[in-house]
């Protein structure tokens, strides 16, 4: 099985569990025990696409397959399954929160708008079990945010004694995977702090949602619907249970392809339900996105907050200049023939590969990259848009960029939850509450040099 964004021939590895191979077999069986008729008992079962054996030459550990090979179907229903048989007291709150760049997936799967196919997607989890179904925007909102504010400050402390950039986005987990276990530094200390979204919907379901609610966070059982197998991964962060509430932020990932199955063998009769909101009882939102291709647009978001406060412009429309690629590509704020700001965009382990090596050699023109591990951005994702073996089904996904380009922008400054919440959740936007909810350390030790000689 090759790794999900390798490109090298040669590069095959094993990767799948016993635990993994059995895993079809128990959700059958659970399904029948609950008088399903077996109906999901065709489900694949989650594959292990390890990111970084693009350098690292060895491939996940039987303890990390083990605990990805958790991230399924399997575990979901397991809890469902629970929820019905045993005692109320021991039920889960179940919570699905879902990426924006799932929507387009399901919209094109069943031919709906993107607001009905989220709807479709709330009535079917609501029909298994499922008890609030929420999206992810607000938690983009917040990690973009925070990457607005940490660039700035970057920019300002920023010398040749003390290097703060380029500072390199954080969102991928792909990316972030590579650069801790396989670069290290001088890599990590340019990657920004601020949590993806994925992690602080974590926080904000069971921290947040749960206080709300009276309910302890060990209670609530909280499943990412995502557009990537990486995200697996990142579920398994060891750091990720380091607030307040000290539960793990994710306790299952499914990706879009998954949950689409599920869909698809299911005998359900569902009715379309509006999705939850993280505020009570307030009305289903419309559904809108950030400004990026097919990415939460970290780019431009930061690149319109950096030259307002630090240059005092006002940037509309952003204007991409391709450079290599159609994925490596360039952004500039220029003044008086002076450019006062550069920044990249650069998807795919090719472009990431040139843009370490620019780093490393201390020729980095950069101010500021954002970083996507899969090629086309998210997407692209593996995990969805895939045709039955394993290729990307083009005139699918060529479908899934006009539906996402047609979901309305709202900049994340814009959002009067977000600043309700930084002062309801976490006593203001400058308190020691944003530090720990919203942004990480990393590790940095890498691997040896000799490990990390790719020629492409």
């Amino acid at each position: 099985m090759k790794c999900e964004h390798c490109t090298r021939k040669e590069c095959s590895k094993k990767t799948k569990t016993e635990d993994q191979e059995n895993a079809s077999a128990e959700v059958s069986s659970l399904a029948q025990e609950n008088g399903e008729k077996g109906e999901f008992r065709k489900l694949a079962d989650a594959k292990i696409f390890l990111s970084d054996c693009l350098a690292c030459d060895s491939c996940v550990t039987a303890e990390e397959g083990v605990q990805v090979s958790q991230q399924n179907a399997k575990d979901f229903f397991r809890v469902l399954n629970l929820n019905k048989k045993c005692d109320r007291s021991q039920h889960k709150v179940l919570v699905v929160s879902v990426c924006p760049q799932s929507l387009p997936y399901f919209a094109a799967k069943f031919r709906l708008s993107v607001t009905d196919a989220s709807r479709r997607l709330c009535g079917f989890l609501k029909s298994l079990g499922v008890h609030y179904v929420f999206d992810t925007a607000v938690a983009a909102d917040f990690s973009i945010l925070e990457s607005q504010k940490e660039f700035v400050r970057r920019y300002q402390q920023h010398s040749k004694e003390e290097p703060a950039l380029p500072m390199l986005t954080s969102a991928c987990p792909g990316w972030v995977r590579y650069a801790e276990r396989v670069l290290g530094h001088p890599v990590t200390p340019h990657l920004c702090t601020a949590k993806s979204p994925q992690q602080i919907m974590g926080s904000l379901v069971k921290d947040y949602f749960a206080r709300r609610q009276n309910l302890s966070p060990d209670k609530i059982f909280h499943v990412i619907v995502a557009p990537c197998y990486d995200k697996k991964l990142e579920a398994l962060r060891e750091d990720l249970p380091t607030t307040s509430h000290g539960s793990r932020g994710a306790d299952c990932v499914l990706t879009s392809g998954e949950v689409v199955r599920m869909m698809e063998q299911s005998d359900h009769a569902v009715r379309d339900a509006a999705v939850d909101t993280l505020f009570g009882g307030l009305k289903e939102e419309e559904v809108r996105r950030h400004d990026g291709a097919s990415s939460d647009g970290y780019l431009a978001h930061v690149f319109r907050h950096a030259a307002k406060q630090l240059f005092d412009e006002d940037v509309g429309e952003v204007t991409y200049r391709t450079l290599r690629n159609k994925d490596f590509q360039e952004v500039t704020l220029e003044k008086n023939g002076e450019v006062l700001l550069r920044f990249a965009a650069a998807y795919g382990f090719r472009n990431i590969q040139n843009v370490v090596l620019k780093l490393k050699k201390g020729r980095f023109p950069y101010h500021f990259v954002e970083v996507l591990a899969c090629a086309g951005g998210c997407l692209s994702g593996r995990g969805q848009a895939q045709t039955e073996d394993g290729r990307v089904d083009k005139a699918l996904l060529r479908q899934m960029e006009g539906i996402y380009a047609d979901i309305p922008v709202r900049p994340p400054e814009t959002s009067a939850h977000v600043q309700e919440l930084y002062q309801e959740w976490l006593d203001g936007a400058d308190s020691p509450r944003v530090q720990e909810a919203l942004h990480t350390m990393y590790q940095g030790a890498g691997l040896p040099a000799g490990s990390r000689d790719i020629k492409w």
